[in-house]
C-alpha cells in the first residue's frame, strides 16, 4: 500500500492545473482540440490557429494533403508557429453520443493516450492539455475531466519521458472539477 501511494504522489507531482488560456504557456507543446479537418476553427482550436499564426495552418495543410485530416481520438504534431510552446498536438476529441458511452469513453481516452505518445516521441517533456470535447462537442465536463485524469495518471505511470503535464483549464467549472479528481 505504501508503494502504491509512493507512486501516485510521485505523478502527482508530475501534474499541474491552471485556469488560463494555453496560448501563453511556455512548454515543449500544447495540445489543441481540434477538428478533423485540421483548419481550425472555434474554441481552443482557433485561439490557437489565431495565436499561432499561418505557419500552423500551413503544417496542418500538408498533414491534410498527405493523410486526409485527422480521425477521433487521432493526433498528429506540427510547429507552434509564434505561440511560446515549441510543438502543438492536434487530436480530435469526438463529439457527444449519450447512447455510445463506452465508445466516446474509448475515443477520448485516446486523444490523451495518442498525444502524450506522440510527444514521447519527438521527445518533448513539458506538454499542456486542455479541455477536450467539451466545449461545441458537448462532452460532460465531469465525464471528461475523469477520462483525461485516469489516462494522464495512467500514462505517467508506465512512462518517464515527460517531465511534466499541466491540465489547462480556461472556465471555472472545469478548473473545480480538476481540482476535485486531482485532490487539490
Amino acid at each position: 500500500m505504501a508503494a502504491a501511494a509512493a507512486s501516485y504522489s510521485k505523478k502527482m507531482k508530475r501534474i499541474k492545473l491552471i485556469k488560463g488560456d494555453i496560448t501563453k504557456l511556455a512548454v515543449d507543446v500544447i495540445v489543441n482540440a481540434a477538428n478533423s479537418s485540421l483548419l481550425g476553427g472555434g474554441g481552443v482550436d482557433g485561439a490557437i490557429h489565431r495565436a499561432g499564426g499561418k505557419a500552423i495552418l500551413d503544417d496542418c495543410i500538408k498533414i491534410r494533403n498527405r493523410q486526409g485530416g485527422c480521425k477521433t481520438g487521432e493526433a498528429v504534431i506540427t510547429t507552434a508557429g509564434k505561440l511560446p510552446a515549441k510543438h502543438v498536438i492536434h487530436t480530435v476529441g469526438p463529439v457527444w453520443d449519450s447512447s455510445k458511452k463506452e465508445k466516446m469513453k474509448t475515443l477520448l481516452a485516446n486523444c490523451y493516450r495518442n498525444s502524450l505518445q506522440l510527444a514521447v516521441d519527438n521527445h518533448l517533456a513539458t506538454i499542456a492539455f486542455p479541455n477536450i470535447s467539451t466545449g461545441i462537442y458537448g462532452y460532460p465536463k465531469e465525464l471528461a475531466a475523469e477520462t483525461a485524469v485516469h489516462e494522464v495518471l495512467d500514462f505517467l505511470d508506465k512512462n518517464q519521458s515527460i517531465d511534466f503535464m499541466t491540465f489547462v483549464c480556461f472556465d471555472v467549472e472545469n478548473y473545480h472539477l480538476y481540482a476535485r479528481i486531482l485532490g487539490n
